[in-house]
Formats: C-alpha cells, structure tokens, sequence
C-alpha cells in the first residue's frame, strides 16, 4: 500500500496550503509508504499531488507521481493494477517511464478518459490531474478494498487522503470516499461506475452452482495477486478461508514470474496468545501445505499496551474492528520485520457466501442474497479498513483475493438457494466453496479443516484477549460515565463500557465532528441489526459484537474452557457459534460428525 494526498483548486481558485504544509500532511502517511515521497505541484501552485511510496511493483524506478509520455497527465494512485500489462498490449503505442503497474492509468486516461475506471482490474484508489485543461478525477475499487477520503476546505479547495488523518485539521467537512465511484470536477461530484446485475438489492441470481467454475475464479484470483517483485508471504488463521488462499498459492506458487526471484517456498504467518486455537490449526495446514510457517505470541498486555496505536492508524471505534485489528498490528510488524512486503489475506468470504451467524435463520433466497449484497456494500468500512490500515501501519501491503472482481461476478450469481444453510441435508456454512475445494484425488486441505468451524478471528487469536479487553475498560469507564454517554457522545453512542473507553480514545486522536461520522454505527450497524432481529427477535437485545454471544440454536458451540457445556447441544444442531462471519471450532467428536454428515451428501 501507498500514501496518497491530494490538495485541489477549484474554479481556478488556489489552495491557501501551499507546499510546505501539503509534505507536512503527507507525513501523516508515511507509515504507508516508507520507500519513498514524491511530490507534484501544478502551475500557478492550483494544486498539489503528494505520494509515499511503498515499492512492490518495480521499486527501482517507480517513484510517483506518475507520467503520461508528454507529462501532462499526473497521477498518485495506492494500489495494484493486476492487469497491467494486458491492458499495455491491448492499448495503443505509448511512451513508458517506468514498470510500475500504476503508470498504464495515465495512458490510459489520454486514451479513453473518465472509462478508465471500468478498465482497472485490481485494489486502487488514485487522484489524477489533466494540466491540459486543469481538470481532475478521483477514483476508488469496487469495493472500497483501498481506503480514500474526501474533503473540503474553507477556501473552495477539494482534498483526497488515503488516510483522514491527512485532512482532520485542514478540512472544514470530511467523509469516506465511496467505493466504486468516481468523483469528476468536469461533472462537478461523485458517480457511481460499479455497479454488476448481482449489486442490486432487487435482483436475484438464478445460475446454477458449479463447484469447478468457482474453483477455477478462485484459483484465479489467487494468482493473479502472486505479482510482486518483493519478498511476499499469506496471512493463515488455519481456517477455512486464510487456509485456501495459502493453499491455492502455495500449489501454483511455481507457475508465476515472483518464483524466478524469491524461490518456491511460500512463507505463512500465524498470531495468537499462547496455546490459540488458530496457531493450532495454522500449525497443521502449514505443514500439510508445505509451507514455511512463522508463529507470533503476544500478550494481553502487550494488545492492550497497542489500543491507542491501533485507533489511531485504523481510525475507528468500532469495537469487533478494534478487537480484530489489535493482533493484526501487532502481527504485521513482526512480518515487516522479516523482510515481507505483501502478504495474501482471506477477508470477504463471509460476506460473500453468507458466513454471518444471523444467515443461519435466512426465512428464503431472496432474503439471504440481499443481505450479502448489503453486507459486501459495507466491507469497505469493516473488514477492508481493518486489514489495510492494520498491515499498512508498518508499510505491509495485504491483498485479497475474495474480493477479486471476476471472482465475485462468478460467486454473486450463484443460486442463493445453493448458499442457504441446510441442516438437513448437512450443508453448514460456506458449503458451496467448502464443496468446490474437496478435491478427493489431490486434496486443497485434510477434511477437518476444509469443514472445520471457523473462529472470530479476535477469539481465535485466544479467547482470554476479548475477556482482557472487557476487564480492562471495566477498570477505566465508571458507571456513571455509562449513565451519560448520550450527552458526551449523542452520535453513536457506546452502548457498553468497552465501546465507551474505544470512543474516548479516538476522540483524543479525531475530535472532530466529520471525523467521527466515518464511523459506522448509525444506517450501517441498524441495517444488519433489524435484519438480524427480523430473522430471529432473539438478536434484539444482543449488545455484545463477540462470536462468544452468538444466541438461539449457536448458543454453545465453542471448544476450550467452554466445550463441556457446548458438547451436548452442538452435537444436537450440528452447528457452531459465529459472528461477522466467523465460526467458533466444535468439540472434535462434533466436528467429526459434521464431516461424515457432509461427506454424505458429496
């Protein structure tokens, strides 16, 4: 991941920053991108392009600001174009400055203009001036998988900031840059360009399930991410998501250019309190894969000690986000301090094939197909801002092969009826991926965990880490200060003392009023919320986000110092326990019944 700033004139109008204060913001972003700074300014200083530079693609020459051939069209952009050099040969003769992925979008903005951003296969956002005539676009992905903000100053001037950090002190309004939309001062705001036949929350998919065709998108997508020319490696829970994604890379890890430079031995990467379950089952698949494994412990404290770091560099109070991100901060420095600059992750698998624990009581296909529409439309502020700001606080790039734009027009059309969890004919969650991996003449994965119930990632790290958290705001939010959390926090509101001490630290880092409505909380909380309650009135009064207070039929399927007491009903409903569409692991002889129960119907 890069930094990106960008400070606009409008209407011909100079920015009062000038070029002193756009390097001093762009600071702000460093941690982004510690390879390198560039900065543009326009003639007349109407506005200023800043980048900080984390190199993957090419990083002996491909410093931005990036060039067309004549250098009348600028671009900074954060990201990776995978498409690069089939969007090279297919355009016509330009003049290249560097090998950087990101330069074919000058080119091909000269060609074709503002349906650049229908051409771009990848994870980007990016701010592109035109000196011919002043003008200028910004742009972000599908699916919001890069972050971007935009904002306005007092002096008619537009901002763009990888980060809001950049912008929380210059900018009278800020607000999240929407994925998959395009903001164009010759058409003076922001459009939509995405928008698939499955993106509609009135369509519904028809086409048939065909487990090799979902295999073969994947498989895919995975690839297609091997393209760096720095040391890589795969972030790898053990479970099933994190576990295809290192397992498909690791079998094809031989057939792409990274091979030639780094060697055919794939590095995987674990975090976890000591004795986790993940660092468990990452341990099995690692070593069933093949792979070199690499194992991190932290401590509570030392996650606790990290708070307001992670706050900070994730910008959010949102409380699983904050209980997800901590272990992912703490593991990406440990993976930089390797040598790693990219690594493999497996978010959007749940919102994609409806991993969510509330899925379980989906009353019929078109419910369940329009939740995941809204859950993807939302990514971008949950699971996407957590494993970008998370591995970018230490200039580690994280991609994500789920969210691979080919793979979910394949994955988003299936049948939702296909996707629905079916007790009765032993299809538990993310059956139809789980089903098109089970390969019995060349097994992805050993069966148990191909089906093996999936830990909340906070929880799996180690379930005393949430149980830490909880104690500790207990000692430092009062209940008295609960009593008046509307009257010191009237937008969103913490509703428990752990939300409450997370809130007080981001104000201290975003005191201001546009910063903390960034935040979800509000329309995009109480949507899946009034689903869930619609689904199962039992969700109403559910205050706490932990996969651990899943509730109704999931109320006991957790392994370790609970799994006496899941035992006996986990064994009943052959289900587990999961929230954010992470599952909490059955006792072994449940999971074993599990297999052979879906082993049946294969």
């Amino acid at each position: 991941m890069c930094g990106i700033l960008a400070i606009l004139g409008a209407d011909g109008a100079v920015p009062s920053a000038g070029r002193d204060r756009a390097l001093a913001l762009s600071r702000r972003l460093r941690h982004r991108g510690p390879d390198w700074s560039g900065l543009f300014e326009g003639k007349d200083s109407w506005c200023y392009l800043a980048h900080e530079r984390l190199a993957i693609i090419d990083p002996a020459s491909g410093d931005q600001p990036l060039y067309n051939g004549t250098k009348d069209i600028v671009v900074a952009a954060n990201g990776e174009i995978y498409n690069h050099e089939l969007l090279k040969k297919n355009m016509k003769p330009h003049e290249y400055h560097t090998q950087s992925d990101c330069e074919v979008i000058a080119h091909l903005y000269e060609d074709v203009g503002e349906e650049v951003v229908n051409m771009l296969d990848g994870m980007w956002s990016f701010v592109l001036v035109d000196s011919r005539d002043n003008s200028f676009i910004a742009a972000r992905d599908p699916i919001g998988i890069t972050p971007l903000y935009l904002g306005w100053g007092a002096d008619g001037t537009v901002w763009f900031a990888s980060e809001m950090k950049a912008l929380k002190d210059d900018c009278e309004r800020l607000e999240v840059f929407p994925p998959g939309h395009i903001y164009s001062s010759k058409a003076g705001g922001l459009r939509r360009y995405y928008n698939p036949q499955w993106f509609s929350e009135t369509f519904v998919p028809e086409t048939p399930y065909q487990p090799l065709e979902l295999r073969s998108a994947f498989e895919k997508a995975v690839v297609k991410r091997l393209m760096t020319d720095v040391p890589f490696g795969v972030l790898l829970s053990g479970g099933l998501d994190s576990s295809l994604v290192a397992s498909v890379a690791a079998r094809h890890l031989a057939e792409t250019k990274a091979v030639r430079i780094w060697g055919n031995e794939l590095h995987s990467f674990c975090v976890g309190l000591e004795g986790s379950p993940d660092l468990k089952a990452a341990r099995e698949v690692a070593k069933y894969i093949g792979t070199r494994h690499h194992e991190f412990n932290f401590t509570v404290q030392e996650g606790l000690d990290a708070l307001s770091d992670v706050i900070y560099h994730v910008e959010t109070y949102d409380v699983t986000t904050i209980r997800a991100s901590t272990p992912m901060f703490l593991m990406t420095r440990k993976i930089k301090a390797l040598g790693v600059k990219m690594v493999l992750s497996g978010e959007g698998s749940d919102e994609i094939f409806g991993g969510y624990l509330y899925f379980h009581k989906a009353p019929n296909r078109e419910e369940f197909h329009h939740e995941l529409v809204r859950k993807i439309k939302a990514l971008h502020l949950y699971d996407c801002q957590r494993a970008n700001k998370s591995t970018s606080a230490w200039g580690l790039e994280a991609r994500v092969p789920f969210l691979d734009k080919e793979f979910m027009d394949v994955a988003m059309m299936i049948d939702p009826s296909e996707k629905m969890i079916r007790k009765d004919l032993g299809r538990i969650e993310k059956w139809v991926l789980r089903k098109a991996f089970d390969d019995e003449e060349r097994p992805y994965l050993p069966k148990h965990i191909l089906y093996r119930q999936k830990e909340q990632f906070s929880d799996g790290v180690g379930y005393s880490w949430i149980d830490g958290l909880k104690e500790y705001a207990e000692s430092h939010v009062t209940d008295q200060m609960m009593k008046h959390a509307k009257h010191v926090y009237p937008f969103n509101t913490p509703n428990t003392k752990e939300g409450y001490y997370y809130r007080m630290i981001f104000e201290k880092h975003f005191p201001q009023q546009s910063a903390r409505m960034t935040v979800p909380g509000g329309p995009s909380v109480a949507c899946s919320t009034a689903t869930a309650v619609a689904w199962d009135e039992a969700w109403a009064n559910n205050l706490d986000p932990s996969g651990r207070a899943a509730l109704g039929c999931h109320d006991s399927a957790y392994t370790d110092k609970h799994s006496e007491k899941a035992a006996p009903a986990a064994e009943a409903n052959g289900t587990a326990s999961h929230e954010n569409g992470h599952t909490f692991s059955k006792p072994k002889s449940t999971l074993d019944a599990t297999i052979l129960k879906t082993q049946a119907v294969h």
